[in-house]
């Protein structure tokens, strides 16, 4: 059957050379206007671009040479979502457990900045959302709204059991945090007991003794840390004090308070692990506006090597994370599981990056098991 020709517009249009019309209107050319101008119904432009062996090859050249001639592009967009495709992937942060952190925090921004260079690499777009105290049901209203087609976590917060009803809808997910045991959902994250213990191992090599626990255990990842802190000091055959396991949130603020108020409680200490390099970067302050040195009168371990890190003074002795790797993996498991494909959990493994901080030469690394 003949390819029927399109309705006649209604909006005054110029003949042109070719033959074709010539849009009366300023503005992007449709696929309508590419229809009217090669003759030709708008579901045979559909066809020819798409390849479609029912358009015939002169039609298709007649076609194709209207497209290039006006930079038609096709809004892939709106023909994913026709085939129930949005071409977005959503990144969200749960913080159910904080009510100050913000998504700024340096580790986050690190991390997000490799999700999305790989997102970008599969020509999709990224939906970031943070999800913050009170919106429990969150992640499961984003994904209902059906402006996704997948999703990452950075961080379980306290959302583990949400996290495993969303992996039990065969939900593309992959989430940046610990391994749980019997978890529904595939995760991306590093070592994070190996890599605490062998921060305070460091300290104990360096002969501290009275080493204070700084974060919070009420997410998997920081629990994981402060198994890590008491397996290495049971391995030194210290008893943890429960005096110098100090819980605080993540924002600054909170743990340069949390810090000031040992150091004015009259606790003795000698070093200070932390669980995050923010929550480092606030406990040598708090120790500087106090008059205790660091690392001469208290060394201090971080946890993650953002940027700053190593340009604080003293610069500081921290846990690497790989984000590059663990950005690249989030989003190439994340698309593995769209197209149907199996995958699995990965932990990767941490490094010690020996700074000032702790009391030794700058500069050196100790990497973890591989």
């Amino acid at each position: 059957m003949a390819d029927k020709p399109a309705a006649a517009a209604t909006t005054h249009s110029t003949a042109t050379p070719d033959g074709g019309q010539s849009r009366a209107k300023m503005g992007a050319v449709k696929m309508d206007d590419i229809a009217r101008m090669a003759g030709v119904s708008k579901s045979t432009v559909s066809r020819a671009l798409s390849g479609s062996p029912l358009v015939n090859e002169e039609t298709r050249a007649r076609i194709q040479a209207l497209v290039d001639s006006h930079s038609y592009r096709v809004d892939t967009r709106a023909q994913g979502l026709r085939k129930g495709h949005t071409h977005t992937i959503a990144v969200v942060i749960p913080l159910l457990h904080e009510h100050d952190q913000p998504i700024s925090d340096p580790f986050f921004l690190e991390l997000l900045g490799h999700i999305a260079d790989a997102v970008a690499d599969h020509g999709y777009d990224l939906l970031l959302s943070k999800i913050g105290p009170g919106r429990a049901s969150g992640m499961a209203d984003l994904v209902d709204t059906g402006r996704v087609d997948g999703l990452i976590a950075i961080g379980q917060s306290t959302a583990h059991l949400g996290l495993e009803r969303l992996a039990d809808r065969n939900l593309p997910l992959v989430v940046w945090g610990a391994q749980l045991p019997e978890q529904h959902y595939v995760t991306v994250g590093s070592d994070n007991k190996a890599g605490a213990e062998r921060a305070v191992a460091h300290l104990i090599a360096q002969g501290r003794r009275r080493i204070v626990f700084l974060g919070q255990r009420t997410v998997p990842e920081m629990r994981l840390r402060h198994d890590g802190y008491v397996a290495a000091l049971a391995a030194a055959g210290i008893d943890p004090d429960p005096a110098l396991d100090v819980p605080t949130r993540f924002a600054s603020a909170a743990a340069l308070t949390a810090m000031r108020s040992l150091i004015c409680g009259g606790a003795t200490f000698d070093a200070v692990f932390a669980c995050s390099d923010v929550i480092a970067i606030s406990a040598i302050r708090a120790l500087q506006d106090q008059g205790l040195r660091v690392p001469e009168d208290v060394a201090v371990v971080g946890y993650d090597d953002v940027q700053m890190a190593a340009f604080y003074n003293p610069a500081l002795t921290t846990v690497r994370q790989d984000t590059a790797t663990g950005g690249r993996l989030l989003v190439d498991l994340l698309f593995a599981q769209i197209a149907g494909r199996p995958t699995r959990s990965v932990m990767l493994p941490t490094e010690l990056v020996v700074r000032a901080s702790s009391g030794v030469v700058s500069g050196t690394t100790t990497p973890g098991p591989r």
